[in-house]
């Protein structure tokens, strides 16, 4: 039986590659893929949660509507409160808008930021 190739998390990249990386993607949408593991690797591995929380904000509010960053965004911000216990105003703010997005119009935002809201909720003992 061939092997298939295995998933791997993406890694935590260097703070300014990441926000070289996301800046770029929020000015160009071809750049989204690129953007995405790098997203996923800072909320999954950085360390320094104010800067996850900062990209995964920054990302939720200034993509475009239907762009696929979106609900990574939400998503991201589910895997930074498992991770650190914790949530901003904005982010948790921001984190709730996505989801509700999500539920009205997949196309706007995809299920992702409802998996990321059920798992603020969760790790953060929310209503």
């Amino acid at each position: 039986m061939p092997s298939r190739p295995g998933f791997g998390n993406p890694p935590a990249l260097p703070h300014e590659v990441v926000a070289e990386t996301l800046e770029r993607a929020l000015r160009d949408r071809s750049a989204a893929d690129e953007a995405a593991e790098v997203l996923v690797g800072a909320a999954l591995f950085d360390e320094d949660a104010e800067f996850v929380e900062h990209w995964c904000v920054q990302v939720g509010t200034r993509a475009v509507p239907g762009s696929p960053l979106l609900g990574l965004a939400g998503l991201c911000l589910g895997h930074t409160a498992r991770r650190f216990g914790r949530l901003g105003d904005e982010a948790l703010a921001l984190a709730r808008s996505l989801a509700a997005r999500a539920e009205a119009d997949p196309a706007d935002v995809d299920g992702r930021a409802r998996d990321g809201y059920d798992d603020v909720r969760n790790f953060l003992r929310l209503r």
